[in-house]
C-alpha cells in the first residue's frame, strides 16, 4: 500500500545549513498492517508521519500510495487525498472545547465529497464506545474519552490509513490498553494503522517495529506476538488501573 524509496526531508535555515530529518527513508508498508515507528526525541518520527500523511514533501525520494507517486501531487489534491483517505490522531487531542463529542467528529464531513453524511458521526462515536457521550464537551470526558473521540473523528470519512502520533503519550494504562485495542480491532477489520511512539511497551503491541535514529531507519523487523490489549485490559489489575501509564511497563523508552 505505502512505498517511500530513498526519502530524504530537510528544513532550510535562514543563515545556517538545512537540518536534515529524514535521510534515505525506504519503507514499504502492506495494507492492514499495524506498524510502530520508534525512536528517541529528534529521531526523525513525526517528519515521517507528516510526509506519509502528505503534510510534508520529501525533499528527495518518491512517496508512492498504492502505486501512485502522490508527493507529486498539487497541494489541492493531496487535500482531497488526506480527508478521503488518510486519518490522524495525535497525543494532543485536539478537539474543538466548546463543540461536543458529535460536534467534533462531524468536522471532517464538512470538507467531504460525500453525497451523504447523516448518522456517520454518531456510528464513528458508537465504533469507539462512546455512544452515552455525543453530547459531551471534552471537559466533560476524560483524557482516554477524548482520544476516542479523536479516533472516531478520524475514522469518520472511513480512510483506509490511519496515523497516529504518540497517541497515548498522555494517557493513563488503563486508557492507553483500551486506545491498543481499538487499534489492534481497526486492523483486524483490514485497516493499516502506523503508530509513532517512543514507548517500548506500545510497539510491542504492533505486528511490526521499524526503528529510527537521527532520521535514518535502522531497523525494521516484525513482532513474532504482539502483545493482545484486549486481554491485558482483563488482566489488569484493580489498584494499578488507573496509574500513569508512564509509570508503568506501557511507559518505557524504547531502547
Amino acid at each position: 500500500m505505502i512505498e517511500l524509496e530513498k526519502v530524504d526531508k530537510a528544513y532550510a535555515r535562514p543563515g545556517a545549513a538545512p537540518v536534515e530529518a529524514l535521510r534515505d527513508v525506504s519503507l514499504g508498508i502492506g495494507r492492514g498492517e499495524l506498524i510502530a515507528i520508534v525512536g528517541a526525541s529528534g529521531s526523525g518520527k513525526s517528519t515521517l508521519l507528516n510526509v506519509l500523511g502528505l503534510l510534508d514533501v520529501p525533499t528527495r525520494g518518491a512517496y508512492r500510495l498504492d502505486g501512485a507517486d502522490v508527493s507529486a501531487l498539487d497541494p489541492e489534491a493531496q487535500a482531497r487525498l488526506r480527508n478521503e483517505r488518510i486519518g490522524f490522531v495525535f497525543q494532543a487531542f485536539r478537539l474543538l472545547p466548546r463543540a461536543s463529542a458529535l460536534e467534533n467528529v462531524e468536522l471532517p464531513l464538512l470538507y467531504s465529497d460525500r453525497p451523504r453524511t447523516n448518522g456517520l458521526a454518531r456510528a464513528a462515536l458508537e465504533g469507539v464506545g462512546l455512544a452515552d457521550r455525543v453530547h459531551h464537551r471534552p471537559a466533560e470526558l476524560s483524557g482516554g474519552q477524548q482520544q476516542r473521540v479523536a479516533i472516531a473523528r478520524a475514522l469518520v470519512n472511513g480512510p483506509d490509513l490511519l496515523l497516529a502520533d504518540e497517541p497515548t503519550g498522555n494517557l493513563d494504562l488503563r486508557s492507553a490498553l483500551e486506545i491498543l485495542a481499538i487499534f489492534q480491532r481497526l486492523q483486524a477489520d483490514g485497516r493499516t494503522i502506523v503508530v509513532v511512539t517512543h514507548d517500548a511497551a506500545v510497539a510491542a503491541h504492533c505486528g511490526r517495529i521499524a526503528r529510527l535514529e537521527v532520521g535514518r531507519i535502522v531497523s525494521d523487523a516484525p513482532v513474532s506476538a504482539p502483545r493482545d490489549a484486549a486481554a491485558a485490559l482483563r488482566d489488569l489489575p484493580l489498584d494499578i488501573a488507573a496509574q500513569p501509564a508512564q509509570a508503568s511497563q506501557a511507559g518505557r523508552e524504547a531502547p
